[in-house]
């Protein structure tokens, strides 16, 4: 199975000279950080994706996760991973300094937390959802509960979950049917079923922090009835240790197509001691910070999958000798030529190539107005908001299902040999597909952005959407370039506003169209604007890859934006002509 190598050139390129990291900490009024700094996080979380996780992908998939006696066991090697992450201070990058953490800006921990999902998705995913819980916590909790929890969970001496779905309510929260009893001392008799609940128990820490979603006794139906509840597996002692256990156990572990070394759990609730996050029935509002916070880190899931398996997919067609290149003998001294210089093998690298560098300048154009969103007020805090709020559905949604096209183009690269397990190529695969279905379906995502975060909104956080890629087309210095870079933008404003009169049944059938032509409108315009940089960049190489790789997207990607405009603008009369037994072919 192919290790995965951090592409550290192409980071420190996006964030130095594409983003202009110095400049943006300096504006922000953290200066103490800069770029030299964060190519040493980068440098060193490389190391020890590559060294310490990476090298327990394969034997974690074939182990898989075990449940005796109540306890959850992940394969060999994970806990102790786990461990030295803790140690060195990865779990605690995001957190804040008043309990322990370490404060760094998004920009520094988001390509940490790629390689991370690129040398081994199972084994991030336990850390994601940490981080997430944390997130929560720190802007809901009470101080009671900041002051007992949140430096347990910054350090990563505890970890968290998140606790949504129940067998009879996915998507729609509003058949949620989980109880919270409240108790004379101020705590909640939590009562119910979870199920997908990553790391739900593990051996990894020595308590698991719940996050719930619950109903109180005189709750509103819907979702308007919905609270949100730290529930721990332990109940602290008085020296915040892991004392009593709580009322709760897991019921299962999910045997699944991918991720077989993450411990995805049935929970069972059966009057577990908890404590209310926020305010009564605003548990939705609550939990969607967490949720947020994981679709983006989910996007981040499919580009780190993309990128090990282009890295194994390049490594292969370079070394497999078959046949000659029909542009001319390009390995004189063999009987035949590397398949990499075929022009089909050429295409399919280069889509994953340009997808994923493409998704990548995305995640960290997404990661600098994080960075804005933390550091600022006012305006500047609610337009960092409403570019993140419009951008979240299409990282995630986009981002996974890039993540699948380029896997499955992986094991395509590899002929017959990507079917078998020993390359690993099938496994990135499997692990990957998830991505598209938890945290919200691709679909569900869809009409997220156009429904919440473009109609309803009345087009103002695509506004500041546009406005936030505009400054990037007028730093573009190449004038043909910054023209097309220009066209496309504004084409993309002109067709989002033609949706804004949309009724919901068009809005509904426009959305994943609508989605992926959003997409690859707008890394369209992200391309254009890193290849002009790159022509600037002391790395020759780089300058020069930067902007072939343009080209080829501009030429055999960028038209798939067509199709789905074309699509989307059809009317949803095609997907309701069906129905019934015209389904059947009976």
């Amino acid at each position: 199975m192919p290790l995965h190598h951090a592409p550290t050139a192409d980071f420190q390129f996006l964030l130095k000279e594409w983003l202009g990291l110095d400049a943006h900490y300096e504006k922000l009024g953290i200066s103490d950080f800069d770029s030299d700094l964060a190519n040493e996080i980068i440098s060193q979380g490389a190391k020890f994706a590559l060294d310490v996780v990476a090298p327990l992908n394969r034997e974690g998939d074939e182990e898989g996760c075990k449940l005796e006696n109540g306890q959850v066991t992940t394969p060999k090697g994970f806990a102790d991973a786990y461990q030295e992450y803790v140690a060195n201070g990865w779990n605690a990058m995001l957190g804040s300094a008043e309990y322990d953490g370490q404060d760094l800006p998004y920009t520094m921990a988001v390509p940490v937390h790629e390689m991370l999902n690129a040398a081994n998705l199972s084994w991030r995913l336990t850390t994601m959802l940490t981080e997430s819980a944390t997130l929560a916590v720190t802007k809901h909790a009470s101080k009671a509960l900041k002051d007992k929890y949140l430096a347990k969970l910054i350090s990563g001496e505890w970890t968290g979950t998140m606790n949504l779905t129940e067998p009879h309510a996915g998507t729609d929260l509003s058949l949620l049917s989980t109880k919270a009893q409240p108790q004379d001392d101020g705590s909640f008799k939590v009562t119910g079923n979870k199920i997908f609940i990553t790391g739900g128990d593990h051996d990894w820490s020595s308590n698991v922090i719940h996050l719930v979603l619950a109903r109180l006794p005189d709750a509103p139906k819907g979702v308007k009835g919905i609270s949100l509840f730290l529930v721990p597996k332990f109940l602290p002692d008085a020296s915040n240790e892991p004392g009593e256990a709580n009322s709760l156990s897991v019921g299962s572990i999910e045997h699944k197509m991918g991720i077989k070394a993450s411990p995805t759990c049935v929970m069972n609730f059966d009057g577990a001691t908890g404590w209310l996050v926020g305010e009564e029935n605003q548990g939705l509002a609550c939990m969607f910070t967490m949720m947020n916070d994981a679709r983006f880190q989910v996007g981040l899931q499919g580009l780190g999958a993309a990128e090990a398996s282009y890295q194994g997919a390049l490594t292969y067609a370079r070394d497999r000798v078959q046949s000659r290149a029909p542009q001319g003998i390009q390995n004189p001294e063999g009987k035949a030529d590397p398949i990499v210089f075929q022009p089909d093998v050429a295409r399919m690298l280069l889509t994953q190539k340009s997808l994923i560098e493409g998704c990548r300048a995305l995640s960290l154009f997404y990661a600098k107005f994080m960075d804005i969103e933390k550091h600022t007020e006012g305006e500047a805090k609610q337009n960092a908001e409403n570019v993140l709020q419009y951008l979240t559905p299409i990282c995630k949604a986009f981002m996974t299902d890039m993540g699948l096209e380029t896997t499955n183009i992986g094991v395509q690269v590899y002929g017959g040999h990507g079917f078998i397990r020993e390359w690993g190529m099938e496994q990135l695969v499997r692990d990957v597909r998830i991505a598209m279905l938890y945290e919200g379906t691709n679909g569900i995502q869809a009409l997220d952005l156009i429904g919440r975060k473009l109609t309803r909104d009345g087009g103002k956080m695509m506004e500041s959407t546009y406005a936030a890629f505009s400054e990037l087309v007028n730093d573009i210095e190449d004038g043909e370039s910054k023209a097309l870079a220009q066209g496309l933008l504004d084409d993309w404003r002109a067709s989002s506003a033609d949706c804004l009169g949309m009724d919901p049944t068009t809005a509904a059938s426009a959305a994943c169209d609508f989605l992926n032509y959003s997409a690859y409108s707008l890394i369209g315009v992200l391309w254009y604007s890193m290849a002009d940089k790159a022509q600037r960049s002391d790395n020759a190489v780089l300058a020069a890859s930067k902007v072939k790789t343009r080209d080829f997207y501009m030429q055999r990607i960028l038209p798939r934006r067509d199709a789905h405009k074309v699509a989307y603008k059809a009317g949803p009369d095609s997907t309701l002509a069906i129905s019934g037994d015209e389904f059947d072919y009976l």
